[in-house]
């Protein structure tokens, strides 16, 4: 679970790797033979029985930094990735952090631009709401906006069916796993969803600029023992979860 890439100098939120911390992650998860991947792809890998040996990659609130700094880096390495972005502040900047740095977000060319990497690159362009709201807050109205309304916004945007969504701070309560699953995505991440674990609630491991080889392993164990693996079906998000497949997902949400 990532976020923004670039300059960690002023990162009050932790929310950027810097491109060199990044390449040293990724390049710890190759030597392990492990491939990143987009959602998208992981949860149709799963499907096949085809998912051991992938990871979820995953960079939230659509940073514009991504196609300068983090793109290369996937890049070098031949890894894909869910890229989740907020179609209702395109062009504009992270005003939801109080306390900053302002970042800059993706425009909308840039954004039809990495869509159109999907077949070559393995990117995948997905929702992070519209305005990044936290939706266990909003009203049925806002929720429909935020789910359904950044959906069709995206979906015109990059002629492409939008598959995932990711929730703004990673909050879900049932009604919202609802409301993603009636909008029509295929699945939707969180961080640490607990019961609601499923399709609809896909826990996520946050990574860091500290984030350190060792620190990754230490991650990796703890994972299997914090977290509840997700279920091969989802035809209940909040069922008692089944056995994993072997993929994993290295994420980070806010």
């Amino acid at each position: 679970m990532y976020h923004s890439v670039g300059d960690c100098s002023d990162d009050p939120y932790r929310i950027t790797v810097s491109p060199g911390r990044l390449d040293r992650q990724l390049g710890w998860l190759h030597r392990r033979g492990l491939r990143g991947v987009s959602v998208a792809d992981l949860l149709a890998a799963r499907a096949r029985g085809a998912g051991r040996g992938l990871v979820g990659l995953t960079f939230d609130d659509g940073y514009a930094d991504f196609a300068d700094h983090a793109l290369p880096v996937l890049r070098r390495w031949g890894f894909g990735a869910t890229v989740f972005v907020l179609p209702g502040r395109l062009g504009g900047t992270n005003e939801w952090d109080p306390l900053g740095p302002r970042k800059p977000l993706l425009t909308a060319e840039a954004v039809r631009r990495l869509a159109d990497l999907a077949d070559t690159d393995g990117l995948e362009i997905a929702s992070h709401g519209l305005t990044h709201v936290d939706l266990t807050r909003a009203d049925d109205a806002l929720l429909g906006a935020e789910t359904a309304g950044s959906r069709a916004l995206l979906g015109e945007l990059t002629g492409r069916e939008v598959q995932g969504l990711c929730y703004p701070y990673g909050t879900v309560d049932r009604r919202v796993a609802d409301a993603a699953r009636a909008a029509g995505y295929r699945y939707a991440c969180a961080i640490d969803p607990g019961p609601l674990t499923g399709t609809f609630a896909l826990p996520r491991v946050h990574v860091g600029e500290d984030d350190t080889s060792w620190r990754l392993l230490l991650k990796y164990r703890l994972n299997r023992l914090r977290r509840r693996p997700v279920p091969l079906t989802d035809t209940d998000a909040g069922a008692e979860a089944g056995a994993g497949s072997g993929a994993e997902a290295v994420a980070e949400s806010r």
